[in-house]
Parts: C-alpha cells; structure tokens; sequence
C-alpha cells in the first residue's frame, strides 16, 4: 500500500465525527507531536442564536482538493500523519464540523502544519456551509479569510 494511504486519512461523512479515533490514527513513534483541532457549531453568530449548520459538498471534488492540501502542507512541513475530516448534513450546536489533525516529530511543525490546514480548508475545499437561527433566518456562508501560506 502507498504511504500516503497509510498516513493520510481523508473523509467526508454524514455521522458524528470521532476526536478520539482521529487522535489515534495520528499516533506514531517518531512522533514528538499530535495536534488535533475540532471546529463545532457555535450557539451564537455575530448575535444570532444558531439552531443548527447545514453542510453540502461536491464530494468528488471536495475528497481530491483535501488530498491535494494535504499534500501541500506535506512538502513544506515534516509531516508523519494528517487527517482531514469533514460532517456534512446538519450539524447541532456544540457538535464538531471539522477535524483536522497533524503529527509531527516537534510541536512547533504540528501546530503550524494543523494552522495551515484548517485555514486553507475553509476558503479552499468545495464545501458549502448554511448557517440556521433560531428566528427562522438562514444564511449560506463562505470561508472567512485567506490563510497564511508559508
């Protein structure tokens, strides 16, 4: 089996994301460093009270562009393991929407790798977020800003 196989994970799924098995894959020996980020759904938005987030995507094109940052952030830091994982559906409140996780033998390359990779995630993968309020409102909303490319 090819390495990336073995050290990426990549998943788009309609179920509750799984921290602690994220967490696990990430494990290595020769790691100094596992970062896992979970991004949830926040009750309050710019004072909105959010019900619920919905996400959509264009799966096959969604899996290859994560492949593909993965693979970036793979050539500028040393990388040992990394996941992108992403909910679609409708996500509650307090539940996660995203995990993304790095490994690393030190752990200023995790955090920075990790960093990288939400960041890009959110402005550069083919997934649509519509955000629901309490007051029956409901908005699409895009990537937040550009990240920091090293």
């Amino acid at each position: 089996m090819d390495k990336q196989a073995d050290n990426w994970r990549v998943l788009l799924t309609q179920a509750p994301l799984d921290v602690q098995a994220a967490y696990d894959f990430l494990l290595s020996p020769s790691a100094g460093a596992a970062v896992v980020f979970a991004g949830t759904t926040r009750e309050w938005t710019r004072g909105r009270q959010t019900v619920h987030l919905e996400y959509e995507s264009y799966e096959p094109m969604a899996l290859k562009a994560m492949r593909d940052l993965l693979a970036h952030a793979a050539s500028e830091w040393p990388v040992l393991k990394a996941c992108l994982i992403h909910r679609l559906g409708v996500v509650p409140v307090s539940q996660a929407s995203v995990l993304v996780g790095v490994s690393c033998a030190h752990r200023q390359d995790a955090y920075e790798a990790s960093r990288f990779l939400i960041d890009s995630l959110k402005v550069r993968i083919p997934i649509w977020k519509r955000e629901h309020w309490a007051d029956g409102g409901q908005e699409w909303i895009t990537g937040d800003h550009t990240p920091n490319t090293p």
